[in-house]
């Protein structure tokens, strides 16, 4: 596999393609190799496994207490409003 050969500057700029892309890199500063970098693309292989598993056994979870996936986007909704609301009413009684 080849290895890009790019500028520390560079390389911080455009560290999200570097990290996207599966291709080691040799990271320079004024012209010397200062380190590497290379892209492990396993490790997100394995969470999106995992999430997957995880989502399965939830349906399961939901299904045999008969629970609706709108009666729990609905609860998170409400607490999500009630989360919001709260800090700002909060700050308005300190100004006071």
């Amino acid at each position: 596999m080849e290895t890009l050969k790019v500028g520390i500057r560079e390389f911080r700029s455009d560290l999200a393609e570097y990290i996207a892309s599966s291709t080691p890199v040799a990271i320079t500063r004024h012209g010397q190799t200062v380190g590497y970098f290379i892209p492990t693309q396993g490790q997100m292989e394995a969470d999106v496994a995992a999430l997957k598993k995880a989502s399965q056994t939830l349906d399961q979870l939901m299904v045999a207490h008969g629970i609706e996936v709108e009666a729990v986007v609905s609860d998170f909704k409400a607490q999500r409003r009630k989360a919001i609301t709260v800090p700002a009413s909060k700050s308005k009684a300190k100004a006071a």
